[in-house]
């Protein structure tokens, strides 16, 4: 599986957050993995690891992407949109091993495919802001 393919999946776990219980989630979890077709073991302990620190950090993913987002507040955006930018903001700012602009790229690319027609240069506008803000720390 790709790292493209990868977040693809971890977006659709984290968009499922929006709309369970925080008791269900490791169950969904679990269901979700165990119905994608012949993953292999790294890439399912890749997603989970990767689900588990997001959701660790979302608190303050959040706040970043209020702060980011001029006068949007979370409730109001797209859930597809905001799950894709939950993961890049992670990645963006915990995640050593992803350039930020890769983590840009990569998410304006899935939400070409899973978003509404201005999800992209939405994603784009929000995280661009993301990543100045974490550059001046």
């Amino acid at each position: 599986m790709t790292r493209r393919e990868c977040r693809e999946h971890l977006m659709i776990l984290l968009y499922q957050v929006e709309f369970h219980k925080l008791e269900e989630l490791d169950e969904q979890v679990s269901n979700y993995l165990g119905s994608i077709i012949a993953p292999k073991s790294d890439d399912v302990a890749y997603i989970r690891n990767k689900y588990h620190n997001v959701l660790a950090h979302m608190e303050e993913i959040d706040s970043i992407l209020e702060s980011a987002s001029d006068g949007w507040k979370l409730k109001r955006m797209a859930k597809v949109d905001l799950s894709i930018m939950r993961l890049a903001v992670y990645e963006m700012k915990y995640d050593e091993e992803i350039p930020v602009s890769v983590a840009i790229n990569e998410a304006v690319e899935i939400a070409k495919k899973y978003g509404q027609d201005e999800s992209p240069s939405f994603v784009n506008g929000v995280l661009a802001k993301v990543a100045g803000m974490i550059e001046k720390g």
